[in-house]
């Protein structure tokens, strides 16, 4: 057990404090333990806010882990109530919008794009979700709608709902994205066959499918690059 007057960070050295490290010497000089005190700000039943950091890096491997993890398992580990729990998700959170680029109004077409832009939002999720990004006549973008979360199924992404918004918005063409939680982006028979029939519901809508990526972690797979759809932009 740590010495009495190590138990709480204010007795530590200043020199050794995250938050007086993190503002002598900057965030990046910190390790991933000593970021999450700063989060996490006091410690419990004799462990310090850095001992309550390192136990999450411990129990889901990294940050990560930690950021596919809900409040509840945040909460499994002793010291972490649901302020500290909410604290981390939303310190998580802001991270994740840092990485996303301006959507609306940019032009979106090439399947490395769509994943670039997809995988920093989608890549924790632990459901499959699927999105419709819309574009206007030259391809740039209206917004996007979440159609599902949950696995793909014809019964989750009907075609009525999946083009709703973009009939509402007057879209002249969509790109669809999901995610593989497993991290595998290969297209299951499932996907194909939806791919198939959301193109022909584009068809008789006169709304162009430019593409279906599927974004797993640091990969993705899009149909059209792969043939799978085949019409210009």
């Amino acid at each position: 057990m740590k010495d009495e007057k190590h138990r709480h960070l204010k007795d530590w050295p200043e020199g050794e404090r995250p938050r007086e490290r993190l503002l002598k010497h900057g965030a990046d000089k910190l390790s991933d333990a000593q970021l999450l005190a700063i989060i996490i700000r006091n410690g419990a039943g004799g462990r310090t806010a850095v001992d309550l950091g390192r136990e999450l890096l411990e129990k889901f491997v990294d940050l990560s882990g930690i950021a596919r993890a809900g409040v509840k398992e945040l909460r499994e580990v002793k010291g972490i109530g649901p302020a500290k729990a909410a604290e981390i998700k939303a310190a998580i959170e802001l991270g994740r919008r840092y990485q996303r680029p301006t959507l609306a109004g940019a032009s979106m077409c090439a399947s490395q794009e769509v994943a670039e832009y997809f995988q920093p939002r989608l890549r924790d999720a632990k459901k499959e979700e699927f999105r419709c990004v819309l574009l206007d006549t030259k391809n740039r973008i209206i917004r996007e709608e979440t159609v599902s979360t949950g696995s793909l199924t014809a019964s989750l992404v009907h075609p009525r709902e999946t083009f709703k918004a973009a009939v509402r918005e007057s879209a002249a063409a969509v790109i669809f994205v999901h995610n593989h939680p497993s991290g595998d982006t290969k297209p299951s028979q499932e996907d194909i066959l939806l791919t198939k029939r959301l193109v022909q519901a584009g068809d008789l809508l006169g709304i162009r499918v430019l593409d279906h990526v599927i974004v797993g972690d640091g990969d993705h797979f899009s149909f059209r690059d792969s043939g799978l759809i085949t019409r210009t932009n």
